[in-house]
């Protein structure tokens, strides 16, 4: 399960100077929300945050003046040239939500290795995936199934092409014969045999 624990501290400060100071002291400012809770503001650390947003699904552990609230990440937003992050949004989450969100990590790791190993695009196979969840089949047989499909829809791809290929070669051997005929000089007239 892709959850990660992180320590949050309290901010009192707003604005964009105060969100640059910060970010200087490698912190990153965020809000955490839902759930009937009044919105927090927090900063959580910059590098243990980069680290645990690469996962797929995460959920973040975040503990804050002695408690610990599950959430996942809504809103990531990054600078559009450095590409660092710059603030995140933070909501709660039930347990089986966050489980929810492991299972389909594990389903989406188990996934992209199969798509690797079959030479499969594996950003085609997780599109696949993410369909096949939304219709509500299980994480894992999702991941099966997104696979087997994609691998199905690339054999059926390339044999077209194959067909498309002969086809085209036929043409240009047709096209050369023809050009050759063109080109070929023309042949004496036949006289008919005398009787």
């Amino acid at each position: 399960m892709s959850q990660v624990a992180i320590t949050a501290q309290a901010r009192s400060d707003f604005g964009k100077g105060a969100a640059r100071k910060l970010r200087r002291e490698g912190r990153i400012p965020a809000v955490i929300y839902g759930s009937g809770t009044e919105l927090v503001h927090v900063t959580l650390p910059e590098h243990e945050l980069n680290l645990a947003l690469r996962k797929p699904r995460v959920v973040l552990a975040v503990t804050f003046e002695g408690s610990t609230v599950i959430t996942k990440p809504r809103d990531v937003q990054r600078d559009p040239v450095k590409r660092v992050l710059e603030h995140l949004d933070l909501v709660i989450i039930s347990k089986l939500e966050a489980a929810t969100r492991g299972d389909m990590a594990d389903a989406m790791k188990v996934a992209e290795a199969a798509a690797i190993e079959a030479g499969i695009d594996p950003g085609t196979v997780a599109a696949a995936m993410q369909d096949a969840i939304a219709r509500g089949e299980d994480p894992m047989a999702a991941a099966l199934h997104a696979v087997a499909d994609v691998r199905a829809q690339a054999e059926a791809y390339a044999e077209a092409n194959t067909a498309q290929a002969e086809v085209e070669d036929a043409a240009a051997a047709a096209g050369a014969a023809a050009a050759a005929a063109a080109a070929a000089p023309p042949s004496a007239p036949v006289e008919p045999a005398a009787e």
